[in-house]
């Protein structure tokens, strides 16, 4: 017998932490253009199953969708799949696929694609899984061209979190190239580190996005961004800084807040000699004050984590280990005087195109002088950011942000376990792998939350990272759009903008 469940708000543990709107809706277009600033290129993947970094998915959260697909609400409801079945075993999940649903080609997709996206994300034909959760499948079959039915090995009680997956199509040959989706914006064209264009999905099996033209322009140089905003280049960009928000306030934008809903730390190389020692990372974490840190890049604003947790996860985020290192200079003087490291010098290597960051290791550099540490603060380009420090792992410390692409406490703490392809600050606790390991092979709902917070204490505890803040995030939105939505993950919901009505 089975249990027939029907996509609607299944996401019960979250809290989501939204401040702002962009107002109520006044009147819709599906015509016009308007021009949205972004970070960085996409370069880094517009094959969505390789993408890595968190501003390429964003934007790709537009352009491809899953058997189901996060609202602003951080309810998983339905996409390409219209019902789904999940056996009494918690094994056997049987999705109906929608009628008609059309790729940007104009093909059919059809339980084909759907299967042939998930074997390519669990690593069929030798790869390394993409999607570690998809290891988990016994099988996947398609009954008929509608149908999709999906086998685990065993129950997992996160795995419908991981079908917000991209579908793509299975003769695409190469999406990298050729990005294919079905979402209500298809790609048309890319100029390497200056634009990408999208156009409104006229054959979207859901409401048709209100804007037709979107192009999404590189505004690499953060000091630049109020000039563009002020002459007319750009129409939109998130995460702005408080002090960019003050200049245009009373201008022609409105301005929102939102939490970024992300892990800002300073990220240690735990195979970097000196952070092999927990004595080390711990006098570093002793010596930070995100507070202090706060004040400086956010106008005060943010909450302060104490792990690799932020607080929309309600049920996981533990409050109680901010106070874990509190601030304590003669602490941090006297670990690294035992560990013998009284002159540490190393280098914090940080993205160029996130002044939330930049100013976040400024910082740490004078936090860090009065414990007798001399950090140096290295830019590079977010592509160099990507190959060297996240995949190549050739570097000291990095100040960046990590975020969520399920919302799911796995997503988030994977990453850590000692073989992880994603483990790029190489950390190694066997304490945590086993916790780890419990929290996954777990059914019950409290064992787990027990065992993912245990592996937030063994991270706080072992100093694995100096963690800062959940950053909040200000949106710059030209006052004649709305419909601007924050959601609990990083995404941008370009469908949602709208012209208001004059």
């Amino acid at each position: 017998m089975k249990m027939r469940k029907v996509l609607v708000g299944v996401l019960t543990t979250m809290t989501v932490a939204l401040t702002a709107c962009a107002g109520d809706k006044a009147a819709e277009t599906s015509e016009g253009s308007i021009t949205i600033g972004i970070a960085q290129d996409l370069e880094d993947g517009l094959d969505p199953h390789h993408a890595t970094g968190a501003g390429t998915k964003e934007i790709l959260f537009n352009i491809y969708e899953g058997l189901v697909k996060y609202d602003a609400d951080g309810n998983l409801n339905p996409a390409i799949a219209e019902s789904y079945e999940i056996s009494e075993d918690g094994l056997t999940y049987t999705f109906d696929l929608r009628d008609g649903v059309k790729f940007h080609d104009g093909s059919v997709l059809t339980a084909d694609d759907v299967t042939y996206s998930i074997e390519r994300l669990a690593g069929e034909g030798g790869d390394d899984p993409l999607i570690p959760a998809f290891t988990n499948i016994a099988s996947i079959t398609a009954p008929d061209a509608d149908t999709v039915e999906i086998v685990l090995a065993d129950p997992d009680t996160e795995f419908l979190a991981y079908l917000t997956a991209a579908i793509i199509p299975a003769s695409n040959e190469d999406p990298a190239a050729n990005p294919i989706g079905t979402g209500p914006y298809k790609y048309v064209s890319r100029v390497p580190q200056e634009s990408i264009t999208l156009e409104a999905f006229d054959d979207y099996w859901g409401e048709n996005a209100h804007i037709k033209n979107i192009e999404l322009k590189v505004v690499a140089n953060p000091d630049t961004i109020v000039m563009e905003l002020q002459g007319g280049t750009i129409d939109l960009i998130c995460r702005i800084t408080d002090d960019q928000a003050a200049q245009l306030a009373g201008s022609d934008f409105d301005i929102l807040e939102g939490t970024m809903n992300l892990v800002q730390a300073m990220y240690l190389n735990n195979e970097f000699e000196p952070f092999k020692d927990v004595r080390v990372r711990q006098a570093l974490c002793y010596a930070i004050d995100p507070q202090e840190i706060m004040n400086f890049v956010s106008g005060g604003k943010g909450t302060e984590i104490g792990s690799s947790m932020f607080p929309a996860f309600g049920k996981y985020y533990e409050e109680s280990l901010n106070d874990v290192y509190n601030q304590d200079q003669d602490k941090a003087r006297e670990l690294l005087a035992e560990a013998g490291y009284s002159d540490l010098a190393f280098t914090i290597t940080v993205p160029s195109n996130y002044q939330q960051h930049i100013s976040t290791a400024e910082v740490i550099v004078e936090e860090l002088k009065a414990i007798g540490v001399t950090a140096t603060i290295q830019l590079v380009e977010w592509e160099s950011w990507v190959s060297d420090v996240y995949v190549g792992r050739q570097y000291e410390a990095t100040v960046i942000g990590v975020d969520a692409s399920q919302l799911t406490a796995r997503s988030l703490l994977e990453r850590f376990t000692s073989t992880a392809s994603k483990n790029f600050i190489n950390y190694s606790n066997s304490s945590y792998d086993v916790a780890f390991a419990n929290a996954i092979n777990t059914t019950d709902d409290a064992a787990q939350t027990g065992y993912y917070k245990e592996c937030l204490q063994i991270l706080a505890e072992d100093a694995a990272n100096v963690y800062i803040q959940d950053l909040p995030t200000f949106v710059a939105i030209r006052n004649n759009i709305g419909g601007y939505k924050f959601y609990p993950l990083y995404v941008q919901d370009l469908a949602s903008l709208y012209f208001k009505e004059q």
